[in-house]
């Protein structure tokens, strides 16, 4: 992540806690690929894998939305921020809950992401009336 949030916004909750879902998005995404890179006897691939991939580029789409929904003065492309962080969580869980299925060791460590979204959505809730 390049983008550097101003100080104070460093410092809010709900940033903090979307830079940690990064974080464990990507060492989750990491670890299963690992498992589900392989080929299939007839050389096809597991479909999982691209759900992995998927988790680090929402996760990673998280905080920077959060800063501009913060730093808009505009109420309708603030608005359109607020959507968007509420998208990117809701495709987060969705694919939280495709790679639960998936055939791979790594898997255990998808309900500890699951929870650190759920925490996310409850200070998302807070965070979105304040604005």
């Amino acid at each position: 992540m390049s983008v550097q949030p101003p100080s104070h916004l460093s410092d809010l909750p709900i940033y903090k806690q979307a830079m940690q879902i990064f974080v464990l998005s990507r060492s989750i995404s990491s670890y299963l690929s690992q498992d589900l890179s392989y080929l299939y006897d007839d050389g096809t691939e597991d479909a999982n894998i691209y759900f992995s991939g998927d988790l680090v580029q929402h996760s990673e789409s998280l905080a920077p939305e959060i800063i501009n929904a913060e730093l808009e003065h505009c109420q309708d492309k603030k608005h359109r921020h607020i959507a968007s962080v509420v998208r990117l969580t809701n495709r987060l869980y969705k694919n939280c809950n495709r790679l639960e299925t998936c055939n791979s060791n790594g898997k255990d460590y998808v309900p500890i992401l699951k929870r650190e979204i759920r925490k996310f959505r409850k200070l998302q809730t807070t965070w979105m009336l304040t604005l």
